[in-house]
Order: structure tokens, then sequence, then C-alpha cells
């Protein structure tokens, strides 16, 4: 077995669990999700122990819940949605608390799932193989909603975890991208992801993007179809990040260094393959995400089953908790997030707007705990190489916002209207 080792020569390869007896606990809220592995590896493997802290995991059931109990001080930190520090800077929600994000827990995990009812008419509507591509199947999809206007059907209803949430803005992004509006031709709702695969399955809802393992329960019950992955839309796409109270960091600066040191190892540890068996054990546990270990291994490979007839797609770095600087809260990346509020109708934009989106993300905080990060700029130019790119080829400038959403052929307009199906 390769041997990963930390700075300071500790063997991260085959940690072992550890009680916190004795050590600074931090209450820490989470949902069950595989993007929560970098948070649970800490508390599980030693990681934080060895850095004299204890995880006391709580799981939770919403992202509101894990918001409103991070506002009033029932968690010291909380596994977060990305774009929920940035609307709570923005004053945006029903308590909207300052909150930042000095760690980011990776990149990757979501993906967009159909109803098999619905893919096998946009098979029909768009003569789809079954290599289809992410943006062939917005396009199919595009041609039966156009149908369902004509005939004055019932719009399709799609789930999203939460209205500021990386789900709703990387769904509204392959809609639109395939010529949909989402605000007009589909009507969003919102459902927790471990309830997404029973609600496709009732007939409740149509489709939905969430993060693993919920897309491929869905699809190994029979119930639905992945048409399109985060790594299909964005793949620099911040998904989860680690999110703690301003004053908080500010008045425990010792312990937030610690906590960031702890969740680097774990996360190093995280992205070595030889290690995802015992992660996925560990993952499959009641206490966190409660899903057979089998599809979690599979997921943390990448191997996905798009449906139940057997139909495959090996998708590399699905999900990439350390390499890149993936933990790393880019300031480029909150203001891409904002211009997607901006986009869809959430808050007009703003210099002091602007300003209070990207101090959402502290890359201050990282590089006082673990060096420096990445070479390029904090600011730099978004979706300009072949790893990164935008599905649609759009460039993002985050120091040209406005500009950038003009050039949107779909968009909504601030503030929003009546007729809008809001979520």
């Amino acid at each position: 077995m390769m041997s990963l080792m930390d700075q300071s020569g500790t063997d991260l390869a085959a940690p072992t669990r550890i009680s916190g007896e004795g050590q600074k606990v931090l209450r820490a809220g989470f949902i069950p999700l595989v993007d929560a592995s970098v948070l649970i590896a800490a508390a599980e493997f030693g990681f934080a122990r060895r850095e004299g802290l204890t995880l006391d995991l709580v799981k939770d059931v919403s992202w509101a819940n894990v918001r409103d109990r991070l506002a009033f001080r029932q968690f010291d930190i909380a596994h977060m949605l990305s774009p929920m520090p940035v609307a709570s800077m923005l004053g945006l929600g029903s308590n909207p608390s300052p909150t930042i994000a000095p760690f980011s827990l990776g990149r990757g995990g979501n993906a967009i799932t159909v109803s098999t009812r619905l893919f096998e008419r946009m098979r029909e509507a768009g003569a789809l193989t079954e290599n289809a591509g992410a943006m062939e199947n917005a396009e199919a999809l595009a041609r039966v909603l156009k149908g369902v206007k004509a005939r004055g059907e019932a719009l399709p209803v799609f789930g999203v975890t939460y209205p500021f949430s990386s789900h709703n803005y990387e769904f509204r992004y392959w809609l639109a991208a395939g010529g949909i509006d989402p605000d007009r031709d589909v009507k969003f709702v919102v459902v927790p992801p471990p309830m997404t695969s029973d609600a496709l399955a009732a007939g409740a809802i149509d489709g939905f993007c969430v993060g693993a393992p919920w897309n491929m329960v869905a699809s190994e019950r029979g119930v639905g179809r992945i048409v399109a992955v985060k790594q299909d839309i964005w793949p620099s796409a911040p998904e989860k990040v680690i999110a703690m109270r301003p004053e908080w960091a500010q008045s425990h600066p010792e312990t937030v260094s610690r906590l960031l040191v702890a969740l680097d190892a774990a996360a190093r540890w995280c992205d070595a393959a030889e290690n995802h068996d015992a992660l996925a054990e560990a993952l499959a546990d009641p206490r966190f995400i409660a899903a057979p270990v089998s599809i979690i291994r599979h997921v943390l490979a990448g191997e996905f089953s798009l449906d139940a007839k057997g139909h495959r797609r090996t998708i590399p770095d699905y999900f990439t908790f350390h390499r890149d600087f993936a933990n790393y809260p880019k300031p480029s990346h909150a203001l891409w997030i904002y211009s997607q509020m901006i986009r869809w109708g959430q808050v007009e934009f703003s210099e002091a707007g602007m300003r209070s989106a990207a101090g959402a993300y502290r890359p201050d905080l990282y590089r006082a705990a673990l060096g420096a990060g990445p070479a390029e700029a904090d600011f730099a130019t978004e979706g300009g190489g072949d790893a990164d790119r935008f599905m649609d080829g759009h460039i993002f400038d985050p120091g040209a916002i406005p500009s950038y959403i003009e050039t949107f052929a779909v968009r909504s307009i601030f503030p929003s209207h009546s007729d809008r199906h809001e979520i």
C-alpha cells in the first residue's frame, strides 16, 4: 500500500478511529452526502484527534436546518452548500446570519436525474443514443417541453435541495444551455437529498439535481436516468464547504487553523483510491449516509449505472477531495455563484454586493493554516481551459459580471416577475 505522508511526516494511509475524550470539541452539522467525506473522515479516522480536536458530527435533515443551527450557535461549524455563505453575506434567505467559508470540501458529486418516463419521451423526441451527452439530453428535453406547452399539459416538476445551492444553479445552467427557460418551462421545488429517489418513484417530481449517492440510488432502483453530471456543466465548480460564523473564527484563530490542518490531511487521504473501501464502509454507517456500501464505493470510483438497464458511464475524478487545490476557497468561485444569483433574479448587481459575495470565501484563513494557495490569482478568469470549461463555452470574468450575464440568451430579470415559478 502506498504511504501518504503529511508535512510533518505522519503516515496518512491507514489512520485509526480514535475517540476524542479530553480534546477540544467542535459540534459540526452535516447532511448525509458523499461530499461530507472529508469531514466524516477527519472525525472517524483520527485526523482531527491529531490536531487536538474532537468533531461531534450531527446529521441533519435539511440545509435550512443546518443554516439555522449554525446561526443560533447550536453548531460551531457546518458542512454547507457552496452558495450558502455567499447568500448569507448578501442578506438573502429567511435567516441570513453572516457565514464564511475558509475551506472547500472538494469538487464534484452532483448529477441531474430525470424519471424513466420523462427520459423515454426525451429519447423519442431527440432520437437520443445511449451515449448522448449532457447538451444533447438538454436539447431533447427542450423538444419534449415544446410539445408539453403546445398541448397544455402540466409542466414537469424538478427537485433541488435549496434555493441557494449549486444544484439549483447547475440544473438551471443545464436547462438554459439547451434552450429551456427554468422559470417558465418547468417548475422547481425543494426536496431534501435523501428523499429525492422516493419522490421520483412516487411521481411527485419528474427529475432532480442532488449530490451522491442519491442519483445512483434512483438509477439502481430503476426509477431514474442520469442525464448530466457536474463535470459536464462546469468541472471546477466548488460543491460543499466548511462554514462558520465570522465572529467565531475571529475569536478562535488557533482552533480554525488546527481544524483546517486536520481537514487538509483528511482530504488528502480521501483522494487515495486505496482508502476508498474503508471510506465507503464508514460513510455507509447509519450514523452518516445509511446507503448501500456498494453504491458508495462505485460513486467514489466514478462508476455510474445510468439506469437499471445496464447502461454505464465512468467519470474520472468524479470526486476530487484534495488534488489541484480543490480545498482552496477561491473568491472568483464565490463571484461566479453571485453571477448566477443575479442571472436568475435572486439579487440585483451592485459593487457592494460584489464585495460581500467575494468576502464569503476566506483564502486568508486557508493560507494562514496551510501556506500558499494555487498559483493563479484569487480573481482569475474561469472556464478558459479544457479542464474547467463550461458546457456552453462561456468564459467568466469576475471583474465584468454585468456584461457576462448579458451574454446569456436565457436569464431572469430582477425583481422577479409575479408569474415566475419560485422555489
